[in-house]
């Protein structure tokens, strides 16, 4: 029998069985409408009829007006139109007798009153037996309401069963075929191409699993013919990271280790046969180095490793593993995209690099403390030139000895850059932390640049409020950023222009500002303008320095818990800043 089919009779005996409670459900509930119905319909106008007659009597005196006996004639003929109970007929027929002898034209006023005593007796027993009638007839409702109540609970029950047991066996018909065909995906995953299903009968699940019984059988035959190959492929690969220098370790998208070289092997202390296929957080439990590694930013600097006998450095990059994977498209076009299937950790041993780059910084410290002193001399000498008392000189000169200060002046100051930057990559900064008012940090540093402003008719702007909260700097440094920020900005400045410094507080802390309005840096210099050494090209017309001054700066500020940047825009000048820490 076709699957299609199956459901068909399925569905089929649902819809039967939904059919037939249904009606059950409408039978009984047109019963129970019906007993209502009964109980309000001819009863419940009696006791009206009744109520309106006795309110005509008890609101009306003797004799009774016209009217009264009119509207009274009306509720008494509707109310003998609507007899319902047995003994009603005889009471409205008493009723009426009693009440013709009360509207007897010449009857005294006590036969009045006689008819009206018989009159309320007469409605007391038709109120009274419309009253039973309905209790009788509410109880009679009620016992076929819990009837039917009764059978529809039954009959709810049958169809639940019922439907209880079909939805337990029915989906069978088609779930136990399709869970085969899943558990048979999954072991074909699993590369287990041996897989076969078997089903009786002539249905398209026989048919599908002769499919796929063709299929695995394709898969194992292809299986068989490139296992050899890719094993290949897989040594030749595990060979070439083996040769490798460099300690390299891989792990899956599940985090576990794919491959160890030899090299990490022997860093890490463990043994490769060991670690293949383990989970890299349990590692890292209980090997301190491997969780340093995985925990351990690749942008910092090199890590400290004693290995080889001696304190080594290694540069840790941590590269991606992305695979392709090919996407059907609704158009039929197959999609090639990129995923991530693991990562790979390599470590460079870069300790000679290291051991070379420290001679250089040793070197630069070196040769600038040896030249600092003949540079020193000199310029005393220059000055001694310059000084009248020694002799005069003519204006040619004075124009050499202007130019050989000049020379000397920045001599000296690239020596001390250099001396200063030998002490940062050594780790030899010393900083003198103290309480400062942020004002005065600036007022120093203004001063120290004032003349170098008064020579080039540069005005010099401070502004700040008076009762800045102090910071916790070193003065010393601070003030050099400051200077150094100063000559920069008047060293590009035209004459004539200003020089705005400004310190401010803000939600961070304590902001420092230098604002020059020359031509402005090009976006593409600035995110370099605090790298070591590099220079933003000129046109001629200004000196550039040794392009360790900005290095520096950046150097001493963040040493002190701050950050430095730059706003700039072309044609509009340049904002130099840096933002302190507030004292507590």
């Amino acid at each position: 029998m076709k699957i299609k089919t199956k459901l068909r009779l399925g569905f089929g005996f649902l819809f039967v069985v939904v059919i037939l409670f249904g009606a059950i459900s409408l039978y009984y509930m047109n019963k129970i409408s019906v007993s209502s119905r009964v109980i309000l319909k001819d009863n419940y106008e009696s006791l009206r009829y009744v109520r309106l007659m006795r309110t005509l009597l008890d609101d009306n005196e003797l004799p009774l007006n016209q009217n009264t006996k009119d509207e009274m004639a009306a509720q008494l003929r509707r109310e003998q139109s609507n007899i319902t109970e047995k003994g009603e007929g005889e009471a409205a027929a008493a009723l009426a007798k009693a009440f013709a002898e009360l509207s007897r034209p010449g009857a005294d006023l006590d036969i009045q009153r006689a008819a009206l005593r018989r009159m309320h007796l007469q409605l007391r027993i038709i109120d009274e037996l419309n009253m039973k009638a309905i209790v009788r007839k509410n109880d009679a409702a009620q016992a076929s309401v819990e009837k039917a109540a009764t059978y529809l609970i039954f009959a709810a029950s049958m169809c639940f069963i019922i439907l209880f047991s079909f939805s337990l066996n029915f989906p069978g018909f088609v779930a136990n075929p399709l869970r085969e065909f899943s558990e048979a995906i999954k072991a074909i995953s699993r590369k287990n191409y041996k897989q076969r299903l078997e089903f009786a009968g002539n249905d398209e699940f026989s048919e599908l699993a002769e499919e796929f019984n063709a299929m695995t059988a394709q898969l194992n035959k292809w299986e068989n013919s490139n296992l050899a190959k890719l094993q290949s492929e897989k040594l030749r690969i595990e060979a070439i990271i083996g040769q490798m220098q460099d300690a390299i370790i891989g792990l899956n998208e599940r985090n576990e280790v794919l491959f160890l070289n030899q090299v990490a092997g022997q860093l890490l202390n463990l043994n490769e046969k060991d670690v293949i296929g383990a989970d890299a957080a349990t590692l890292m439990k209980r090997n301190d180095l491997l969780k340093a590694l995985m925990q351990t930013d690749t942008s910092a600097g090199p890590m400290k490793i004693y290995a080889d006998g001696k304190e080594s450095y290694f540069k840790l990059e941590r590269r991606e593993i992305m695979v392709p994977v090919y996407e059907d498209q609704q158009d039929r076009v197959i999609k090639e995209s990129m995923r991530a299937a693991g990562e790979v950790y390599v470590l460079k041993n870069v300790t000679e690099y290291k051991e070379l780059d420290e001679a250089k910084t040793n070197f630069i410290a070196t040769v600038s403390h040896e030249l600092k002193t003949p540079i020193s001399s000199i310029k005393m000498s220059v000055k001694l030139l310059d000084d009248e008392r020694v002799g005069s000189m003519n204006p040619e000169q004075k124009e050499l000895v202007q130019h050989i200060k000049e020379d000397c002046g920045r001599l000296l100051k690239i020596t001390s850059e250099l001396l200063d930057l030998s002490q940062v990559e050594t780790g030899k900064l010393q900083l003198n932390f103290v309480k400062s008012d942020p004002r005065k940090i600036a007022i120093y540093a203004m001063d120290t640049v004032r003349f170098q402003a008064e020579q080039k008719t540069i005005e010099l702007e401070l502004i700040s409020r008076n009762d800045l909260p102090k910071v916790n700097v070193d003065t010393e440094k601070t003030a050099w950023v400051l200077v150094n920020f100063l000559s920069n900005a008047m060293r590009y400045s035209a004459q004539k222009s200003k020089v705005v410094i400004q310190i401010m507080k803000t939600a961070d802390g304590i902001e420092f500002s230098v604002r020059d309005f020359g031509k402005g840096i090009d976006p593409q210099y600035q995110k370099r303008l605090f790298d070591r050494y590099f220079q933003v090209p000129t046109d001629g017309n200004n000196k550039s320095g040794s392009g360790l001054g900005l290095a520096i700066s950046k150097d001493f500020i963040e040493a002190e818990g701050g950050r430095i940047w730059v706003e700039s825009e072309i044609g509009e000048g340049s904002r130099f800043c840096f933002l302190l820490p507030i004292a507590e």
